[in-house]
């Protein structure tokens, strides 16, 4: 029997594919049945749910590290635990890394930052968003300095591409010591319930040091950063649903902060009319409503993709369209806190603000707001500096602004929630709306002190001045009458007076003076 002699083309084709099976395959078979354990996807399945079939183009498959030390050298696996290129999310061009925990638990060398910045890079020239699919023990150890180094490269390029490029970060395994300050700089996190952690210092380290014993789940798991710290902005179920939602949120970003978000077509008309709205705020002022119920009535479908949903619920921020344009919606909600503003709502709504601004999408706010919590616990901790960056942040927004006053604007807080004083375009309100310093009952009782004092009947007194003051003060028309608030607007009507309103302003063009940066207060 003749021995097949192959040609030198199919020799080197032979070996190609070996390379490219020694790729696939990762830390091996066993390690990969091991990660697997609980529904988890590899790393390159993940990529497979994450882009559009068939569009992901990988770069530097066969990478290997160059560390020769503690016998590292004899340990060379093709593409040094992450996989880097470039795909398609609903036909728009992303770049992605994904962390293999199969091979040396996904930690960072030198070669494996190399390779991440590399697609960073391309990303911020090419004008594409960057999702990193974090699932990594850590820097490696082996190598010292030049992992450190490797970090701290990838951070320089978060700062830097932060407002150029949309920067999506998902936790789906471990992340600890410096791992968690890239996830940290860039724009949406997300994190998977009960297989992935984010923490500086683990459990064994801070019970040496301070004696305290926590869980990893109690101390970076997904549902306490997701509702305590305000680290996640998304909690999920598992890696499918994690990357599915990075799929929607994509849906409302533009490619860079020179596109325009993308408008896509709806059915639903932008002339309905929702009668419901009409009846919907409570005729008592201090009885509380749903204003995600308010939301959903207005916009496109009734859809509303809420972020940072269970962290200081007291403000609602999000994603929805209206009439096919994606706008940020942000909301006091009513039923938690009275809708206050306090320190986690402040800085929630803030940097939510800013990043709709860097990335040119529309900013409706909807104000039902008594004033800021009151507390020492407030003070102390510096609601005065966290309150100003909401503040700030609306100020230096230049993207569309629209704003509608359902029911209470008291206060400083009035000022804050993107008011026509911090250049808000179009500022409608509610019959329903009360605009003043503060409420009916405390501002009589320090401008009419003396004469309730004075007063035979004090109830009595204290009872009629206080509707005086409410039929004076507790309606939108006084601040109508000073051009502080645009129109009055019937409920009803509230879509398609927002969808006129961003008409009108799709061209909008406002700039702020020429500096390298403002000092916001942080």
């Amino acid at each position: 029997m003749e021995t097949e002699v192959l040609t030198t083309t199919e020799q080197k084709l032979q070996d190609f594919e070996r390379r490219n099976e020694a790729a696939f395959v990762g830390g091996g078979s066993d390690r990969i049945a091991k990660h697997k354990q609980g529904g988890r996807l590899t790393a390159r399945e993940r990529l497979d749910v994450l882009l559009d079939p068939g569009s992901f183009v990988e770069i530097d498959r066969f990478v290997t590290h160059r560390c020769t030390n503690f016998g590292m050298d004899d340990q060379k696996i093709p593409g040094d635990g992450v996989i880097t290129g470039y795909g398609r999310v609903n036909g728009k061009i992303v770049y992605v890394y994904s962390q293999d925990f199969t091979v040396f638990g996904g930690s960072m060398s030198r070669t494996q930052a190399n390779k991440i910045i590399k697609i960073m890079d391309l990303a911020v020239k090419n004008g594409s968003p960057v999702i990193g699919l974090n699932d990594s023990g850590g820097a490696r150890i082996q190598e010292g300095v030049e992992a450190l180094g490797g970090y701290a490269d990838i951070f320089l390029r978060n700062v830097t591409s932060s407002g150029v490029v949309p920067q999506i970060s998902a936790i789906m395994g471990p992340c600890a010591g410096g791992a968690v300050y890239s996830p940290s700089l860039t724009d949406f996190v997300f994190m998977v319930k009960k297989t992935s952690y984010m923490f500086v210092t683990g459990p064994e380290v801070i019970k040496a040091v301070t004696h305290e014993e926590v869980t990893k789940e109690d101390l970076g798991g997904a549902t306490t950063h997701a509702s305590k710290s305000g680290v996640a902005h998304f909690a999920t179920e598992d890696d499918r649903h994690c990357l599915l939602m990075i799929r929607e949120l994509l849906n409302f970003l533009p490619s860079n902060n020179m596109d325009d978000p993308p408008i896509l077509p709806t059915k639903d008309r932008p002339d309905r009319v929702e009668e419901s709205l009409n009846s919907f705020i409570p005729d008592n002022p201090k009885k509380p409503y749903d204003m995600i119920q308010l939301i959903t009535k207005v916009v496109d479908e009734g859809y509303f993709l809420e972020v940072h949903k269970a962290y200081a619920a007291n403000i609602v921020v999000g994603f929805a369209r209206l009439n096919g344009r994606p706008v940020g919606v942000v909301a006091n909600q009513p039923q938690v806190l009275a809708g206050c503003l306090n320190i986690e709502a402040s800085v929630k709504a803030a940097r939510f603000i800013r990043f709709c601004d860097a990335f040119n999408i529309p900013v409706v706010t909807f104000v039902d707001v008594p004033g800021f919590l009151p507390g020492t616990d407030q003070e102390w901790n510096g609601i005065i500096t966290h309150g100003a960056k909401l503040m700030y942040a609306y100020a230096e927004a230049t993207v569309p602004k629209i704003t509608i006053i359902t029911r209470k604007a008291y206060g400083g807080a009035y000022d804050v929630m993107s008011s026509k004083h911090l250049r808000g375009d179009i500022n409608m309100a509610y019959p329903t709306a009360e605009i003043a310093v503060m409420g009916a009952e405390g501002a009589v009782n320090i401008i009419f002190r003396s004469a309730i004092n004075n007063a035979k009947n004090q109830a009595a007194e204290r009872t009629q001045l206080t509707k005086d003051y409410e039929a004076k003060f507790a309606n939108p028309y006084v601040a109508a009458e000073a051009g502080y608030i645009d129109e009055v607007i019937e409920p009803a009507t509230t879509r398609k007076r927002l969808i006129d309103s961003l008409e009108m302003l799709k061209n909008k063009r406002d700039f702020n003076p020429p500096k390298k940066h403002g000092n916001i207060p942080l």
